[in-house]
This record gives C-alpha cells, sequence and structure tokens, in this order.
C-alpha cells in the first residue's frame, strides 16, 4: 500500500491580513448585493433599536398612571399604551422582514462563491504537474475540495451578514443611549476597551490553532482514504493495530488542535459576559441615583437596560465573528494554497499539430532528474520507428517508468530532446500530445459507472456500436453479455464487482476504441490466471498491429518477439538489440533473463 509523503506541518500562525485581502477580492464581485445587505441591516437596526426607547416611554406611561391613580389625580392612558405597543409591533415585524432579506442577499453570496472556488480548484487539479500528486496523499488533496471549502463557506455566510448588522446595531445603540443619558453611555463605553483588548489578545494567540486544526484534519483525511483504499492488504498483514496506532497518533494531534482552537474561540463569551454583567450592576445603580435627582424617568432606565444588553449583544457577537473568521481564514488560506501551487509548464502558442503523425519516436542525449541534486536519466539515447515494439527492461529503479513519464510529459527533461516524428514534443499541446497515446498499465483504473461508460472513456463521442467492436477485439465482447445488464451492467467505486482479468480487459477495449498512434504497456498479466492472460496477451498483440509499442517488461519471457529491447539501469542504456542478440552477447540482459529461472 503505497503511501504518499504528508505535507510539512503548521507550527505557525502564517499570512492572516494577506489571506483575508484575497477574500475581500472574491468578495468585490457582489458589491451591488452587499450594498443592498448593508442598506437591509441598516434598516432592521434602526426599526428594532428604537424599540426599547418606545418601550420605555410605555414603562413611564404606566408607572405614571399608577402614580396618578394612587395620588388621585388622573387614570393611565391605555390607549395611549395599546396604539405604542402596536406600533412597536410592526416595527418588530418590518425589522424581521429586513433582516430575512439581508440574510436571503448573503447567503446566495456565499454560495456563489463557494461554486466558485469548487470550479477553480476543479479546474486547478487539472493544472497541476504529477509531482504534486506524488508528494501528497489523496486525503488530503479532498480535504482541501471538501472540508476546507465547507468549512469556509458556512462561516462565511455567518461573519458577512452578522458583522454588517453587529455594526450597525452597535452604532444605533450607542446613538440611543446618548440620546438618554450621555453620562451613563460614556461610563458604560469605558468598559469596553477590556473587551477590545481580551479579544486581540485570544485572536493573536489562537489563528495557529486553527490552521493546524485544518491541516490534521487533511492528514487524518488521508489516512482514512489510505486505509480504505488497501483494507484488505491491512488484513492480509495483520497489520489493523499498526493502522489504528497510526491514526491515533494523527487524530490526537487533532484532538489537541482542537481543543486548543475551540477553548480559545468560546473564551471570548466568558468575557463578554463578565463586562456585561458590570454593565448592569452600574446601570442599576447609577440610574437609580439619577431617577432620584430627577435626571431622567423610570422607563429611561429599562430603556437603558435594554441599550446595555444589545450593546453586549453586539460586541459579543463582534467576538465570536472574530472566532468564527479565524477557522474561516485559516481554510481559505489553504484553498488559496492550492490554488497558487506551481502548475504544469504553459504550452507554447504557436504549438505544432499532431495531423499526420506516424509514431516515430527519438530521444536524443536525455538528461532528468526529480530534483536538481540527484540526477536519474543520463544521456539517454534510442531511436525507435513507426510500429516497432520496443520492451524496456531492467531491475528496479532503472528508470523504466520515469522514461515513460518524460514521453508523456508529466515531467519535463533537463537536458536534451524528445522528438516524435521530428518534432520536439514541448512545440505539442500537452493535450494533443497526450491524445497519441494509449495506456495499459498493471493497475487498472475503472470508475463507477456502467460498462459502456467506461469503455467509451477512450472516446467520449463514440456510439454503442464503436463500444461494442473496441469489446470484441479486446475478447471481451462475450463476457459483458453475460452479465445481468450486459453494457449498461454498473461497476461500483472499487469496480470489484468483476475479476481483475476482466477489468483488464475492459482497459485494453477502452485504449482499442481511443485508437492511439503510441501505445505504452505496463506489464498487464502478473496478476490473472494462464487462461485470462492468454485472452490479455491476444488482445494486446492486437492492439499492438501498427502501433508504436513501449513496453515495461516486468516478465522477459513475455518480450522475446519485440523489435527492440532496451535495457537499463542507474538511468543508462547498458545494452539494446532483439532477444537472440541480447543472449548472445551474454551481458547484463543475459544475466537478467536467466535470473528468472534460477531455483532458489
Amino acid at each position: 500500500m503505497a503511501r504518499g509523503p504528508m505535507v510539512k506541518s503548521i507550527d505557525k500562525a502564517k499570512d492572516f491580513k494577506g489571506t483575508f485581502k484575497k477574500l475581500l477580492s472574491y468578495i468585490k464581485k457582489y458589491r451591488l448585493a452587499i450594498f443592498a445587505v448593508v442598506i437591509f441591516s441598516v434598516l432592521s437596526t434602526i426599526f428594532s433599536i428604537v424599540g426599547p426607547n418606545i418601550l420605555g416611554d410605555v414603562t413611564t406611561e404606566i408607572f405614571n398612571g399608577l402614580v396618578n391613580k394612587i395620588t388621585g389625580s388622573g387614570e393611565i392612558n391605555f390607549d395611549f399604551i395599546r396604539n405604542t405597543l402596536l406600533l412597536l409591533l410592526g416595527l418588530y415585524a418590518f425589522s424581521a422582514f429586513c433582516t430575512f432579506i439581508q440574510n436571503f442577499i448573503m447567503n446566495t453570496i456565499t454560495c456563489k462563491i463557494s461554486y466558485s472556488l469548487r470550479k477553480e480548484i476543479s479546474s486547478k487539479l487539472h493544472k497541476l504537474p504529477l509531482s504534486y500528486f506524488e508528494t501528497r496523499t489523496h486525503g488530503e488533496t479532498l480535504s482541501r475540495i471538501t472540508n476546507d471549502v465547507d468549512t469556509f463557506s458556512s462561516n462565511l455566510s455567518q461573519t458577512l451578514s452578522q458583522i454588517v448588522h453587529s455594526i450597525a446595531v452597535l452604532i444605533g445603540t450607542i446613538v440611543m443611549m446618548i440620546s438618554i443619558s450621555s453620562r451613563m453611555t460614556i461610563a458604560s463605553i469605558l468598559l469596553l476597551p477590556i473587551s477590545v483588548f481580551g479579544m486581540g489578545f485570544i485572536m493573536k494567540h489562537s489563528q495557529k490553532f486553527f490552521t493546524r486544526q485544518q491541516k490534521n484534519l487533511g492528514d487524518m483525511n488521508g489516512i482514512v482514504e489510505e486505509v480504505y483504499g488497501g483494507h484488505d492488504v491491512v488484513q492480509v498483514f495483520n497489520s489493523e493495530e499498526k493502522e489504528i496506532e497510526r491514526f491515533e497518533e494523527v487524530n490526537k494531534k487533532l484532538y489537541d488542535s482542537g481543543w486548543k482552537s475551540q477553548f480559545a474561540s468560546t473564551s471570548m463569551h466568558p468575557l463578554m459576559n463578565f463586562v456585561g454583567n458590570i454593565n448592569y450592576v452600574f446601570v442599576s445603580i447609577y440610574g437609580g441615583y439619577l431617577t432620584i435627582k430627577n435626571k431622567i424617568q423610570v422607563g429611561d432606565i429599562l430603556s437603558f437596560s435594554q441599550y446595555i444588553k444589545n450593546l453586549n449583544r453586539s460586541v459579543s457577537d463582534i467576538a465570536q465573528i472574530f472566532s468564527m473568521l479565524q477557522p474561516t481564514v485559516a481554510a481559505a488560506e489553504r484553498i488559496f494554497d492550492f490554488l497558487e501551487e506551481q502548475e504544469e509548464v504553459k504550452d507554447i502558442k504557436e504549438s505544432h499539430s499532431i495531423e499526420g503523425i506516424e509514431g516515430n519516436v527519438e530521444f536524443k542525449n536525455v538528461e532528468f532528474g526529480y530534483t536538481e541534486e540527484k540526477t536519474v536519466i543520463h544521456g539517454f539515447n534510442a531511436k525507435v520507428k513507426k510500429g516497432q515494439k520496443i520492451a524496456i527492461v531492467g531491475p528496479t529503479g532503472a528508470g523504466k517508468t520515469t522514461m515513460v513519464k518524460l514521453l508523456m510529459r508529466f515531467y519535463d527533461i533537463n537536458k536534451g530532446n524528445i522528438l516524435i516524428d521530428g518534432v520536439d514534443i514541448r512545440k505539442f499541446k500537452r493535450s494533443d500530445l497526450r491524445s497519441l497515446f494509449g495506456m495499459v498499465l498493471q493497475d487498472t483504473w475503472l470508475f463507477n459507472g456502467t460498462i459502456a461508460d467506461n469503455i467509451r472513456y477512450g472516446k467520449l463521442d463514440a456510439d454503442i456500436e464503436e463500444v461494442k467492436d473496441a469489446a470484441r477485439s479486446a475478447s471481451v465482447h462475450h463476457f459483458i453479455k453475460t452479465l445481468p445488464d450486459n453494457y449498461n451492467m454498473v461497476l461500483n467505486e472499487e469496480s470489484d464487482n468483476i475479476s481483475l482479468g476482466q477489468k483488464q480487459l475492459l482497459t485494453i477495449a477502452r485504449v482499442i476504441l481511443s485508437d492511439p498512434k503510441i501505445l505504452i504497456l505496463d506489464e498487464a498479466t502478473s496478476s490473472v490466471d494462464t487462461r485470462t492472460e492468454e485472452l490479455i496477451q491476444k488482445a494486446m498483440d492486437k492492439l499492438m498491429e501498427g502501433r508504436t509499442s513501449f513496453i515495461i517488461a516486468h516478465r522477459l519471457s513475455t518480450i522475446k518477439n519485440a523489435d527492440l529491447i532496451l535495457v537499463m539501469d542507474n538511468g543508462d542504456i547498458v545494452e539494446q538489440g532483439n532477444h537472440e542478440e541480447l543472449l548472445k552477447k551474454n551481458g547484463f540482459y543475459a544475466k537478467l533473463y536467466n535470473s528468472q529461472f534460477d531455483i532458489v
């Protein structure tokens, strides 16, 4: 079970401001919609904020009416109270309507941003070089598309809608508080710096935990995806305990970063509640004193208490927004890092057409290394004529697969040239170049879909008759006809509802349908029974007719009829010739060939 190296651990907070600016660049596209959100938020705030003041007038009227009734100087004005309460109900209803419209617009914006991000990520996936996928687990990449985008979109929806409303409420509340008592307002606001300082301190020291949490989540997804995909291998080698330990190690890291980030996030609320309670005590004492002095009315104390509640709630909401902003930015950071990954070298503008390509291939002094420090291919030279069968043999690590990757431009060579019909492959568009090739690999790949769709993947516009012709050529048509739904049978996600040999025949049918000029065959019969091996070999022989074929050989007995055998060792061609010629030399190939028949 192959394991790709994990991404480096993140031990410190990244560029919060830089990521936030990138977020704003996405939001700017919806300026008009956000302006509408601001308008509805302001209207909602105005109508909700005047409520406590009107309610205070009602309280004052009731208090004065009771006093007048006790002293015999008057009655309670119930008409005024009824009309005022109806007005208050209407204001709250309109405020709720404005809030609904605001949230509807904001949710639409965030969904569109998420859609745009997922579209960009999907497009980016097809532009990344093979080296990116070889250095990261599948789960880590999937986590960027799923968990990070989900975290980003769900949190952004709440933060954007709340921040406008909370700021509007904060400003409006302070204005109303001043209209009641400027001295009480100033005294109440003096406590706010405690909250602001506390929030700033918590945010400064907690962002790294949110970033690390998202990274650890990606690592855990990588392990789960890897172990699930290779669960049969894990069970065969009795490695369940080892994999559980590996999972628990990453899970513990996720737990540590998770509880630290959540603790930092939730610690803002007790701080705000503490400041709020101090404000309530102050309003009760100082408000009572001002009432005795006839500076304010009794109802003003109730109104001011409600505004203090609104003030604390808005500041608390802002604190909540900032706590939610941290995982949002951490997720966005990982998304933008992915979108900024280095892509494959762009094709030249004036690309060469593949029209009329016959399939002559030449390697001229090719040198290549996965890193600058280590070269794995040294001065590789070979000339292949169209229609020839070329076998590439050698021990593990000799560079056989690397040569195929270079031929298809999964990597670009450091020095030399690779020519097809005399044209350097770098002068073709990658899509055009790769359309010249068909691949049959030892590890088959089929997707969740019908058998017809899996074969049609080699030529998306092929009709069902073309699909059936390709299946007949691959000697798999008879097998398909025995299935319950024939060509409409659905393969599951692992495509394990058919045998390995049958999967290999389907991949050969797919390549036959694509009708490539050049074939790349990686020993496709090494894991099947003798009967199926004969069928696959027959299908491959038919496939290779008239096509230039590169055969990566593991069992040398299968390449005796190759026109040319390239013997590689440590990135160099040490011998070349046909089977008989190489045996007569009694060199590296002969030793490699005879070693397969040695009795151990």
